[in-house]
């Protein structure tokens, strides 16, 4: 609490003070009042004045600071109605009705839309879940038609499906993995064996070095990673040189580190900041290919919640690389 703030918001209280007291002065002078009783009055006027403002000031003071204390320590700001303690002071005790109602006018809002979001995300993976049928349908009779281009068309659509599913359930992953000791090499190629069609169709060279290591993640959430960064490497080819992607693994005493690179048209050092921004398309996807800049949102956003650190590094015109690194935990691999 500020003293000089308090004492400026009490000026003019003793202002009307002051007055009083020269009005009394002046009663006092025109009744003959004797100059001792009149020292006697004004000592005490004063002294009530200062005790009832000490008072004042001792138990405001006393409280805001510990209210101020407390917000500064929490964590999330918007608890401190759940902590706040009710003041003796009248002014204070309504005010802290008022904070009191609205964080339960809050709390009920809150509610009422984690249920809608709840219910909506609910529909959404049973949505994802029953369009996935009839487009695996299609991309089965396009396969046995050998129609090329419907295939690659329904690829695209199912990679979009499967882009929604995860991240309707990136907000509550925790609930849909298992973290364990996983082969990096068994992960990898079976992302590999899922995007054959497309790799073999852009005739992009794959090559791998270091992969067989195992690393605490979840096999599921991972090829989903792995397949978006496999899709950005295909959407993103350079058409002055034979694409190819390498991926290697190094081995640290605390990490295990993994790199997914392409020869592809490369990343503006302008945009590399932003990439795992959410719908950030940069220069590329302006004007090489339609992006949505959720693919590597998503795959920030899962690397975050399995506990792995993601980055980028590219130079136009050369490469691109995502690096992923993967804590590793002794406890985990005692057990295992």
């Amino acid at each position: 609490m500020n003293l000089k703030e308090y004492f400026r918001d009490r000026l003019p209280c003793y202002l009307i003070y002051t007055a009083s007291w020269a009005l009394c002065l002046i009663f006092l002078y025109i009744f003959r009042m004797t100059q001792e009783a009149m020292i006697i009055v004004n000592i005490i006027l004063l002294l009530g004045v200062i005790c009832a403002e000490l008072r004042e000031l001792i138990r405001r003071k006393s409280y805001y600071d510990k209210l101020i204390n407390c917000f500064e320590e929490l964590d999330s700001k918007y608890l401190i109605s759940e902590i706040a303690e009710c003041p003796e002071f009248y002014d204070g005790a309504v005010f802290y009705d008022i904070l009191q109602g609205a964080d339960k006018a809050m709390c009920e809002k809150i509610s009422e839309h984690r249920s809608e979001t709840k219910d909506f995300r609910e529909y959404i993976e049973l949505w994802v879940h029953e369009i996935k049928l009839p487009v695996a349908s299609l991309q089965l009779m396009s396969h046995n038609e050998g129609n090329s281009k419907y295939t690659e068309q329904l690829n695209r659509i199912d990679e979009y499906i499967e882009n929604v599913l995860y991240y309707t359930r990136s907000g509550n992953a925790e609930k849909d993995y298992i973290i364990k000791n996983v082969p990096l090499k068994r992960v990898f190629a079976d992302t590999a064996v899922k995007n054959r069609n497309e790799l073999q169709q852009h005739n992009v060279s794959l090559s791998t070095e270091g992969l067989d290591v195992n690393v605490m993640t979840d096999s599921k959430w991972m090829q989903f990673i792995l397949g978006q960064l496999m899709g950005n490497s295909m959407k993103y080819l350079s058409h002055e040189r034979e694409p190819e992607i390498k991926v290697w693994a190094e081995q640290f005493d605390d990490k295990t580190v993994l790199h997914f690179r392409d020869n592809g048209i490369g990343i503006p050092k302008g945009d590399l900041p932003k990439i795992f921004e959410k719908s950030f398309t940069g220069e590329n996807g302006h004007t090489h290919a339609k992006s949505t800049g959720m693919g590597l949102y998503i795959v920030k956003k899962l690397c975050n919640k399995l506990g792995h650190t993601v980055s980028a590094d590219s130079v136009q015109g050369e490469y691109t690389e995502i690096i992923i690194s993967f804590g590793k935990n002794e406890l985990y691999s005692m057990t295992d």
